[in-house]
C-alpha cells in the first residue's frame, strides 16, 4: 500500500511539472502565432506567415504532451506490467511527424510561388520585422529553460518539446533577414520565398532528430556500450558478484531496464544467492546508480549463476551489440 501510494505521488508530481512547462510553451506559442500571422498577411510576407504556421504547429505538440503525461506517468498495472513509459516515446514521435508536416507543407507552398509575380513595394512590413525578431528572442528562451526543465525531469517528450521551440528560433532568423531585405531592397523581394524554403528545411531536420530516438525507443534499442559497461562496472561492486555477463536492456521512456546474470561463490546457499541478486537489484534504483550509470534505470532483474559454471547465451545479437553485453 505504501508503495502504491508512493507511486501514485510521483505521477502526480510529474503531471504537475510537466503541465506547468508545457502550459507556458502553450500560451508563448499563441501569442506568437497570432503576431506572425497576422502581421505576415499585413506586411505580404510568404516567410513570416510560414514561420506562423510553423508557431502554430507547436501547439499541436504542447496539446500532445498535456494529454499524454497524463497516461505516461501512470503506474504499472496487471494490463501494464512494465508500465507506461512507451507512450511518451509514442508522443514523441508524433510531435515529429507533425513538425515534419509542418515544414513540408511550408516548402512546397514556398515552390508553388516562386513563379508568381510578387507585390514587392509592401513586402516586409516593420511590424513583420518586429514579430519575427519578438519570435527569435522569446523562442529562443523558451527552447533553454524547456530544454533544462525536460532535462531535470528526464522527459524525451518534454525536451522533444524543447527542440521544437529552437527549431522556431532558428526559422525566424531567415525570416527576419528576408523581411529586412525585402524592405530595404523591394527588387530582391523573392528572397522572402527562399527564406520560407530555408524554414521548411530547418523544420525537416528538427522532425528527424525528434523521431529517430523515438523510434529507436519503440524498436527496443539497448543501451550504448559505454553505457553497459558502466552497468557492470556498478554491478561488479556489490561485494560478492564476481561476475557479470549476458547483460541486456532497453530504454522504457526516458528510464533503462536492465536484465543480467551475475556469478557468484557456486558454495552459497539458494537463499543467500537470492539474498544476492535482491541487493544488487535495489542498488540500481538508488542516486548513487543514476550518478554511475548516467540514467535512472527503470527496473533491474538479475539472475545468479554460480562461478565458473558454463554460460548460456542469452538471445539476442553477439556480445559488443548496442543494448548486450558479456
Amino acid at each position: 500500500m505504501r508503495q502504491e501510494h508512493a507511486a501514485y505521488e510521483e505521477s502526480l508530481r510529474q503531471i504537475r511539472e510537466v503541465s506547468y512547462i508545457t502550459w507556458v510553451g502553450f500560451w508563448v506559442n499563441v501569442v506568437i502565432s497570432v503576431l506572425k500571422i497576422v502581421t505576415g498577411f499585413l506586411g505580404n510576407s510568404r516567410a513570416v506567415v510560414a514561420d506562423g504556421v510553423h508557431s502554430l504547429s507547436d501547439l499541436i505538440t504542447d496539446f500532445a504532451v498535456l494529454v499524454g503525461v497524463r497516461f505516461w506517468v501512470a503506474p504499472a498495472d496487471e494490463a501494464h506490467p512494465y508500465g507506461h513509459q512507451r507512450l511518451e516515446s509514442l508522443v514523441t514521435f508524433i510531435i515529429g511527424v507533425v513538425l515534419a508536416a509542418a515544414g513540408l507543407g511550408i516548402g512546397y507552398d514556398a515552390l508553388m510561388r516562386m513563379g508568381e509575380p510578387r507585390a514587392s513595394g509592401a513586402v516586409g512590413s516593420l511590424a513583420a520585422l518586429g514579430a519575427a525578431l519578438f519570435s527569435i528572442l522569446s523562442k529562443e528562451w523558451l527552447y533553454h529553460w524547456t530544454l533544462k526543465k525536460g532535462r531535470a525531469i528526464r522527459s524525451p517528450a518534454v525536451v522533444a518539446n524543447a527542440w521544437h521551440h529552437r527549431s522556431d528560433a532558428i526559422s525566424s532568423i531567415p525570416t527576419a533577414v528576408a523581411v529586412a531585405v525585402a524592405m530595404w531592397l523591394p527588387s530582391f523581394a523573392v528572397v522572402d520565398l527562399v527564406a520560407a524554403l530555408l524554414v521548411s528545411g530547418f523544420i525537416v531536420k528538427a522532425a528527424w532528430d525528434i523521431c529517430k530516438p523515438a523510434v529507436e525507443t519503440l524498436l527496443d534499442k539497448g543501451a550504448d556500450a559505454h553505457t553497459c559497461d558502466r552497468i557492470v562496472a556498478y554491478a561488479l561492486t556489490v561485494e560478492g558478484i564476481q561476475e557479470v555477463h549476458n547483460l541486456r536492456t532497453r530504454y522504457l521512456g526516458s528510464a533503462l531496464s536492465i536484465d543480467m546474470h551475475a556469478a557468484v561463490n557456486g558454495d552459497l546457499t539458494v537463499r543467500e544467492g537470492n539474498e544476492l541478486a535482491h541487493r544488487l537489484e535495489d542498488m540500481f534504483y538508488t542516486p548513487a546508480a543514476e550518478q554511475a550509470i548516467g540514467i535512472v534505470v527503470h527496473d533491474a532483474l538479475v539472475h545468479i549463476d554460480p562461478a565458473g559454471a558454463e554460460e548460456t547465451a542469452a538471445p539476442g545479437p553477439e556480445h559488443g551489440a548496442e543494448g548486450t553485453h558479456g
